[in-house]
């Protein structure tokens, strides 16, 4: 499943929501997120800037925030669908509040700069799902391999980055099984990935992200959707086989709230189960 499933193409609907209840909601979300930054930041300021980076591709545009002072372990953020946008901006500094340096990065910078969406009520449209279409049809396996190498390079290379410690990474729907590819792209550095609500990580393909669990030294957590578990009530339990069968630790679960629900601008957005994923996600970049 992925964020596709919101929405129906041949119908044009948007799941339990009318366009206009969609667009505040995602508003008042956001704002809280915000909030919530200062708040859990405690104060201590942040430093963030928009960057360019170099890849086998070209020059891929992102979103860098980290505490001011110190060093702090790198993330790897991988946005949802309708990518980077100021919702993951929000996300990016409430997780670099924590003491984690985030970078976000604009995984369609082969088709244009970031914003592609400014929410993603935008891609819920006909129009939307056309525009990015041809952008997700570049990112293959190899391409995302390739991005993933520049991208932890990039972090190597940050005076506000702890080489001493591992980097992690975290992606959301198309962004989920990024994270394991960007574990398996450079194993020695990475040590944990988190999957939210991840689209397409047990696949019948001889590369897909659950086979790839062996060729990388990192832990887990697979935050699953329960209206992804429906669709493919399989998944929870071949990637614990995956995991055990590569010698990796994994947090498998099911939550109880429908795809996106992390996203604060997504209409599936659940706030307690959201709370929850968050939690789970610091223990493990707690780990790195």
């Amino acid at each position: 499943m992925c964020d596709a499933d919101f929405t129906s193409p041949a119908e044009g609907k948007i799941t339990g929501f009318d366009r206009r209840t969609f667009t505040v909601l995602g508003a008042s979300m956001a704002l809280a997120g915000c909030t919530g930054a200062a708040a859990a930041a405690g104060g201590s300021p942040l430093t963030e800037r928009m960057v360019s980076i170099t890849t086998a591709d070209g020059v891929c545009d992102a979103f860098f925030v980290h505490p001011a002072k110190g060093k702090h372990p790198g993330i790897v953020m991988w946005p949802d669908i309708a990518g980077l946008r100021d919702v993951f901006k929000i996300m990016a500094r409430n997780l670099a509040s924590q003491g984690y340096a985030v970078l976000v990065v604009n995984q369609y910078y082969r088709s244009g700069p970031a914003p592609i969406m400014k929410s993603f009520s935008e891609y819920l449209t006909p129009e939307g799902q056309a525009k990015v279409a041809p952008m997700r049809a570049a990112l293959t396996p190899d391409a995302i391999t390739r991005d993933a190498k520049a991208f932890v390079a990039f972090l190597d290379t940050q005076d506000a980055v702890d080489t001493a410690r591992k980097i992690g990474s975290n992606g959301y729907c198309m962004g989920g099984p990024f994270t394991v590819r960007t574990a398996a792209a450079m194993p020695a550095r990475v040590g944990a990935a988190a999957s939210l609500h991840g689209a397409g990580l047990v696949t019948d393909a001889p590369d897909s992200p659950h086979r790839l669990l062996a060729s990388t030294k990192a832990r887990y957590l697979f935050a699953i959707a329960r209206n992804d578990a429906a669709r493919q009530p399989e998944q929870k339990a071949d990637l614990e086989n995956a995991a055990k069968g590569a010698g990796r630790p994994a947090e498998v679960e099911v939550y109880a709230a429908d795809h996106g629900w992390t996203v604060a601008d997504s209409p599936a957005y659940d706030p307690d189960e959201a709370d929850r994923a968050w939690k789970r996600m610091l223990a493990l970049f707690a780990q790195l």
